[in-house]
């Protein structure tokens, strides 16, 4: 017992040394390339005297790359990768390049040379399908690593906006009218659907996959010309369809409301931004290729309405079990203003959360956390500490009877 406990001392970290950050990007996913461009951002502004950063790349094909590897993922050379191999002299990762999720998993559960063993903390900077909806959560949990984010949880209702809209209800929050439907469903009865949707909803509404972000694959629907080629596009990205009432009727625009969340139990909201889109509403076009969509930071609102939509933002962030980070979207209806030149008050409702919002230097979340008063350098600090605070807090629970 005494030589097992000198070992033990022998193999622990000193205090000053340097943790180790792996920075999980790309994916399976139509939100890739969004995927690429937040995890660039984040090695570029790292605080490398104080992490030993290790860049992890998944391919569109689900290859797992380390260090080279995924530097050239990050540089755009999609060539096939060879299977890599625990290297010491550089503390590779070792994972099988055409390695899927679940070899993945094996690999992060090896014992000599795992991810729980060489890393501290997992920054999954991973955008919607596999890395955004719990499945890559599970994955660091079965590793028992510290990671960013949300767990399988939060993630997964994060992601899937009919369960998220379920727990908002519950919740008592405002939401739109709303129609959930299978592909199945669209496919096997595509007319019972439009009457559906049509005895519920009026034009205009808005068609999208229920697990997918970045706007891919939603459709504004202006009539019934319109619904079937937007349900079709909806349905090549997901087997569940939610079609959502448009906010402010024909010819009005809403007001597109961004708020950013930070913390695990006592989370805290940023200030409110606003989007003015490019487009007819911020699809992924007006987010990513456009310079037309205007960020206005802080949104210009009355103190009340600040504050009734941070605090729904918080809110929002506790009905879905969310931890680490969160951007919550809200539509504002466009003011009205009656006969003797007075506005009425405009209705706030609650759109969607995403758990892993875009993380470019320029993207939305972390411009809300610097015009509150966090650099971008301390909120990647911030969210390492909290993804450390989490894991901490989680090894109070008891997994298995005494």
């Amino acid at each position: 017992m005494a030589k097992q406990t000198k070992k033990a001392k022998q193999t622990k970290k000193p205090s000053t040394a340097k943790l180790r950050i792996g920075i999980l990007f790309g994916g399976r996913s139509g939100e890739h390339e969004i995927s690429l461009l937040s995890a660039a951002s984040i090695l570029k502004s790292i605080d490398k005297t104080k992490y030993e950063v290790i860049p992890i790349g998944i391919t569109k094909q689900g290859q797992w790359l380390t260090s080279g590897e995924a530097q050239r993922l990050l540089a755009g050379d999609t060539k096939p990768a060879p299977i890599l191999k625990k290297n010491a002299s550089t503390k590779s990762i070792a994972l099988n390049a055409n390695a899927e999720l679940a070899q993945g998993s094996t690999a992060l559960a090896q014992q000599n040379g795992s991810l729980s063993q060489s890393l501290d903390v997992i920054f999954p900077v991973l955008h919607g399908t596999f890395g955004e909806d719990g499945t890559i959560q599970g994955l660091f949990e079965l590793a028992d690593i510290a990671y960013v984010g949300s767990g399988v949880l939060g993630s997964a209702t994060g992601m899937d906006k009919t369960a998220m809209k379920q727990l908002f209800a519950a919740a008592g929050l405002p939401q739109t009218p709303h129609v959930n439907l299978l592909r199945s469903e669209w496919k096997s009865d595509a007319k019972r659907c439009i009457k559906r949707i049509e005895k519920k909803l009026t034009y205009p509404v808005f068609v999208k996959p229920a697990n997918l972000g970045s706007s891919v694959g939603i459709s504004k629907v202006h009539d019934r010309s319109e619904l079937a080629p937007a349900m079709d596009l909806a349905a090549s990205f997901d087997r569940k369809l939610i079609i959502e009432q448009g906010v402010g009727g024909p010819g009005a625009k809403p007001r597109e409301l961004e708020v950013a969340v930070l913390g695990n139990d006592s989370p805290e909201a940023s200030i409110v931004g606003e989007i003015v889109p490019g487009a007819e509403f911020y699809d992924y076009n007006a987010k990513y290729h456009s310079d037309d969509s205007i960020p206005i930071i802080p949104a210009k609102l009355s103190k009340s309405e600040s504050k009734q939509i941070r605090e729904m933002a918080v809110a929002a962030f506790r009905a879905c079990d969310c931890a680490g980070l969160a951007r919550v979207d809200f539509l504002m209806e466009p003011a009205v203003k009656n006969k003797k030149g007075r506005g009425s008050k405009s209705r706030i409702y609650l759109n969607e959360i995403n758990t892993m919002p875009g993380f470019t230097s320029i993207s939305m979340y972390p411009k809300l956390w610097e015009a509150t008063g966090v650099p971008y350098s301390q909120l990647i600090d911030r969210l390492i500490a909290l993804a450390t605070e989490r894991h901490k807090e989680k090894q109070q629970t008891t997994f298995t009877r005494v």
